[in-house]
């Protein structure tokens, strides 16, 4: 889930930061251009780890500040194909579900993604509000042929812990333009299945 990136980067360091150490400086600049942003192929990065060098301080012609090559190491958030990762389910709707690791929540299940059977119905102990359920209907241990009655797991508590497995890690290029309507960019979109045996909500498989 987390991984550490070896990175190189051109930093211009600012003239009221001089009076800090070389090492603090840097760190300072490097948090501010990276804590908490999405690097393409790499992650979100969650923290500067820390520097392994510095090398230049030129003062370039018209400028009053020294640029700096830098080699600093990154805590990235990147799961990897595969992965089985807990989440907090934050939304949900007919397409599927929104879920978050608390500090990032481009999280999403796709309908098709979910247990077979699913579909999204309303319910009707609770005031109709829509929800998903899984269907799972088991075979009988002298016949699988027979049946027995289908048992009905529902997702439709938003904060309940659900397992998913990483599906895909996308990150999608920035628009040139976006429609009004539409929802926030997203750098990086995590898309997860929950079909399969010990996936879905915490609470089905207690």
């Amino acid at each position: 889930m987390f991984n550490l990136s070896l990175i190189e980067h051109t930093l211009r360091l600012p003239p009221h930061l001089l009076s800090l150490s070389l090492d603090k400086a840097v760190r300072h600049e490097l948090e501010k251009l990276f804590l908490d942003k999405v690097i393409a192929n790499l992650g979100l990065c969650v923290s500067v780890y820390d520097t392994r060098r510095i090398d230049g301080g030129f003062i370039f012609p018209g400028d009053g500040a020294p640029t700096y090559t830098v080699e600093c190491r990154l805590l990235v958030f990147r799961p990897f194909v595969g992965e089985i990762i807990e989440a907090k389910l934050k939304e949900f709707n007919k397409d599927g579900l929104r879920l978050s690791v608390g500090f990032f929540d481009d999280i999403y299940v796709p309908f098709h993604l979910l247990p077979y059977p699913s579909r999204f119905e309303p319910d009707s102990e609770n005031g109709n509000r829509f929800r998903w359920i899984w269907e799972y209907q088991a075979a009988s241990e002298e016949n699988e042929a027979d049946q027995t009655p289908a048992t009905v797991y529902p997702i439709d508590e938003i904060g309940e812990t659900i397992r998913f497995r990483v599906q895909s890690v996308n990150y999608p290029s920035i628009p040139l333009e976006q429609p009004k309507d539409s929802k926030p960019f997203a750098p990086m979109v995590i898309t997860g299945s929950l079909d399969n045996d010990g996936l879905g909500p915490i609470s089905w498989w207690e």
